[in-house]
């Protein structure tokens, strides 16, 4: 018989950890309105897509995330071998991402969903960050800003978020 496990408390488990790091509560960020639902111009298979995951992933080679609030971000060539990625960050346990970056950062099903035709291509470049800023006021004056002028820059249809 299959052993089942509970459901885990991804709130509380956040909150322990900032607490366990020193921070004071975290809070959520809430939204007085909900996101617009914007439907695509052109079929998928047609589309250009982008990546963007806030799990720490970078390249060998590249400076790691370093602390709690980075607001840096990562160019990371859509072309990198999986192999060549690494990861750095504070707030959740990396080891399943060590071992295979994808959960993270589903670079290679996203290139196989290229090779099927699912999506028409995959921009050249996706982009990293670590998550678990605490500042949301940086994140919306700083990183999303940054995001979206690159995301219209690489000509993209849309972009795949990737939270942690």
């Amino acid at each position: 018989m299959a052993q089942t496990r509970p459901p885990i408390d991804y709130i509380q488990r956040t909150r322990d950890q900032y607490s366990g790091l020193g921070y004071p509560v975290y809070r959520w960020v809430e939204s007085d309105s909900p996101p617009e639902f914007v439907l695509l111009k052109k079929p998928l298979s047609e589309c250009r897509v982008g990546l963007i995951a806030s799990g720490g992933i970078y390249v060998k080679g590249q400076v790691a995330f370093h602390f709690a609030d980075d607001v840096s971000y990562r160019v990371v060539s859509t072309e990198t071998e999986t192999e060549d990625l690494r990861i750095a960050h504070f707030a959740y346990d990396v080891t399943d991402a060590r071992r295979d970056p994808n959960v993270v950062f589903p670079i290679d099903t996203l290139r196989g969903l290229v090779r099927e035709g699912a999506i028409g291509e995959l921009s050249e470049n996706a982009y990293t960050f670590m998550g678990g800023i605490y500042s949301a006021r940086k994140v919306r004056e700083k990183l999303a800003p940054e995001f979206a002028r690159r995301a219209v820059e690489d000509q993209l249809d849309l972009v795949l978020l990737v939270p942690v």
